[in-house]
C-alpha cells in the first residue's frame, strides 16, 4: 500500500487532517494540472486558487470515501469540474472578468469562444453525455480534468486500455457535434 493509500484510509478512519498530507504529497502533480486548465492571462483565478479551492471543497463536511491515488485523482477531476464551472458562470454573470483558455490539446472546437461559455457548454454536454454513457462521461473527466493517461484510466475503470481509447474517441465525437 503506498503513502497515499495509506493516509486516505486514515482520512477516511476518523482523522481528517490526513487528507492535508495527501494535499501536501500530491500538490505539485495538482497545481500543474490546474495550471493546464487555465491561461496565464487570467488574475482572478489562478492554479493555485484552483487547488486551494479543491482542496476547501474536498476537505469540507465528510471525507470523500476515495481508496487510493488514481480515484483521488478521478475525485478531483469532478471537483474541479464543478469549480470552473461555478466560475464560469460567475464570470458570464458579470461579477468579474473571464478571459481564461482552454488546453489546446482538448477540442479543438473550443479555441473559438471565451473560456467561460466554452467550460458551460462542456459541462452541458457532459451532462449530455452521460445520459448516454456515464463511462465515456468518466473518461473525459478522468483524461481532461485530473490528466490522466489512457492507461491509468484503464486500470482505474478495470477496462482494457483500447476500450477506454474506443470511449474517448466516441465521447469527444459527440462533444463535438454537441458544441457546434
Amino acid at each position: 500500500m503506498d503513502e497515499i493509500t495509506q493516509l486516505l484510509a486514515q482520512a477516511r478512519a476518523g482523522r481528517p487532517e490526513q487528507l492535508g498530507m495527501v494535499f501536501t504529497a500530491l500538490y505539485p502533480k495538482l497545481r500543474r494540472l490546474a495550471a493546464a486548465r487555465l491561461a496565464a492571462d487570467d488574475h482572478t483565478f489562478t492554479p493555485t486558487v484552483l487547488v486551494h479551492e479543491l482542496y476547501l471543497r474536498l476537505s469540507s463536511g465528510a471525507i470523500p470515501s476515495v481508496t487510493d491515488r488514481k480515484h483521488f485523482f478521478a475525485t478531483a477531476a469532478q471537483a474541479m469540474r464543478w469549480i470552473l464551472v461555478d466560475h464560469a458562470r460567475k464570470g458570464m454573470a458579470g461579477k468579474r472578468g473571464c478571459e481564461m483558455k482552454v488546453d489546446a490539446h482538448f477540442l479543438e472546437i473550443l479555441e473559438d469562444r471565451r473560456y467561460s461559455e466554452q467550460i458551460v457548454a462542456l459541462h452541458q454536454s457532459l451532462d449530455d453525455l452521460d445520459k448516454l454513457s456515464t463511462q465515456r462521461r468518466l473518461v473525459v473527466e478522468l483524461r481532461y480534468f485530473a490528466g490522466l493517461q489512457i492507461s491509468e484510466i484503464a486500470e482505474l475503470l478495470g477496462c482494457a486500455e483500447r476500450t477506454v481509447h474506443r470511449e474517448w474517441e466516441r465521447a469527444r465525437a459527440f462533444l463535438q457535434v454537441q458544441m457546434t
